[in-house]
């Protein structure tokens, strides 16, 4: 018996052949380089303390330290990085390219060679050691000009400029990457709309306003992802086109009918997103909640013709942690997902993030079960102090039994039936922190010397996760499965 993915069904829990492991950085968290090779300005080079604020400061302070602007250096040591992930056994990479690399103010008419020949040896050094290069084209670094002079995605222009873009990095890199992303975590726009659409909100527009830039801003981000499927077909051989979302799991506060309609609504308002860019339509629910918001969205005559015509190949998805929710509480969140009552019957990380394995195993059933398209866990991780021993080791045996436990259930997922294609651990090397622009909250395998205020020599360091991680990916994934 198979999947819809060709898949084996696995009764036992197993990761199937082929499955692709790996790690996943983004550029405005790792590059660094943030004015070097004719990269304009994005939004994260504007931001001091994260992403977590929506807010950027008007121009570059000189006298400020802004984490993103040298970040962990990966654009001039990736080389040394690579070599470290091809140890571990990496299949594959996910990360992200700089749009203000390749098109400084994202609206210019020809791209920037110096950008463009940046990710090729980024891409040829991967493909050099056998790990196969998972791209997202956009990922909380906007072009800082498509803000300040448009509006964000609010704006239709930024449709043709994003397709543009992403038709220069499809024809440029066709022979070398298969697996695109469009936008990362698109459906945490709601929560923090600077780093999920670009948009910079006024804090006293009215509620029926702020809805209605939201869900405009995320109508023109479906059409420019769907465009970008169209030209992904047309010019990438045996390409494929992602979505990505935060799937952080919803459970009601309490078995209260409320409470559970009320859970049932924040997960609904969430997976429309998926809904419109993997079914290629807008589902029903959400005709009421844009009535009941107030909101009003402009759809051009065509919008809906090309949704139809050019829906996803698979769903990619984040996972750190699930929450509860009740009838009445106001939706925040954060970039871990969305922020509601903590749960009794979970412990929770230094940085008070829920650590619910078995949640994962969940979320991967409810959304194979709605869309029966490939499943790619691309965000997983556990953020956590490390110290450094006397001998230089780090002992981060917390992060382990994180990893762990999660695989244990994800391989439970896949014996359910779940088609999952593959897992990338979430910063596999210490890299800024896109919530609070921090280096003391490591999620990596591998220490970057480095603190909280940009001081370090910037030297690599493997973990004992290092080595635990590469006897998962060799086995793949059978050592974690015997016991």
């Amino acid at each position: 018996m198979t999947t819809m993915t060709g898949q084996p069904t696995m009764t036992t829990p197993s990761f199937p052949k082929g499955f692709l492991w790996g790690g996943a950085i983004a550029a405005n968290q790792a590059e660094g380089a943030w004015n070097e090779g004719g990269k304009g300005l994005s939004l994260s080079d504007l931001t001091r303390g994260g992403l977590l604020h929506d807010k950027m400061d008007p121009a570059v302070d000189p006298g400020a330290y802004y984490p993103s602007h040298e970040a962990i250096d990966f654009y001039h040591r990736y080389p040394e990085d690579v070599a470290l992930f091809a140890e571990m056994g990496f299949k594959c990479l996910r990360t992200s390219i700089a749009w203000s690399r390749i098109f400084p103010n994202g609206d210019e008419t020809e791209p920037n060679e110096a950008g463009l020949a940046f990710y090729d040896g980024l891409f040829d050094a991967l493909l050099a050691k056998g790990i196969e290069p998972v791209v997202t084209l956009s990922h909380y670094e906007t072009p800082l000009h498509l803000i300040r002079t448009y509006g964000g995605w609010a704006d239709r222009r930024l449709i043709g400029f994003f397709e543009r873009y992403a038709r220069t990095v499809f024809a440029r890199y066709a022979g070398k990457v298969r697996y695109w992303i469009g936008f990362n975590e698109i459906n945490m726009a709601p929560v923090i709309p600077l780093a999920a659409a670009a948009l910079e909100l006024d804090d006293d527009l009215s509620p029926a306003d702020r809805q209605s830039r939201l869900f405009q801003a995320a109508h023109h981000q479906f059409v420019a992802s769907a465009l970008a499927k169209k030209a992904c077909r047309d010019l990438v051989p045996g390409g494929q086109m992602g979505c990505m979302l935060q799937l952080g799991g919803i459970y009601p506060a309490t078995c209260k009918p409320e409470d559970v309609f009320a859970a049932m609504q924040v997960r609904r308002r969430s997976l429309f997103y998926s809904d419109v860019l993997l079914r290629g339509e807008y589902p029903n629910f959400i005709w009421r909640m844009l009535e009941e918001a107030g909101a009003r969205i402009d759809i051009a005559n065509d919008d809906l013709e090309v949704l139809r015509a050019y829906p996803a190949d698979y769903l990619s998805f984040s996972y750190y942690f699930t929450t509860t929710f009740a009838d009445g509480m106001p939706v925040l969140g954060n970039t871990g997902g969305i922020d509601g009552k903590p749960n009794p019957y979970l412990e929770a990380s230094a940085w008070g993030w829920p650590i619910d394995p078995k949640g994962l195993r969940y979320v991967c059933n409810e959304v194979w079960d709605r869309y029966r398209k490939p499943l790619f866990v691309v965000e997983n991780g556990l953020g956590a102090v490390d110290e450094v021993g006397p001998d230089g080791s780090i002992e981060d045996d917390a992060r382990i039994a994180y990893l762990d436990a999660h695989l244990q259930q994800l391989a439970e997922a896949i014996a359910d039936g779940c088609g999952v294609i593959g897992y990338t651990w979430w910063g596999p090397i210490d890299i800024v922190s896109a919530g609070t622009g921090e280096m003391k909250k490591r999620y990596g395998f591998i220490h970057v010397d480095k603190d909280n205020d940009g001081k370090g020599t910037l030297q690599r360091r493997r973990k004992k996760s290092f080595h635990h991680y590469r006897r998962i990916i060799a086995s793949n994934g059978a050592s974690i499965l015997e016991t």
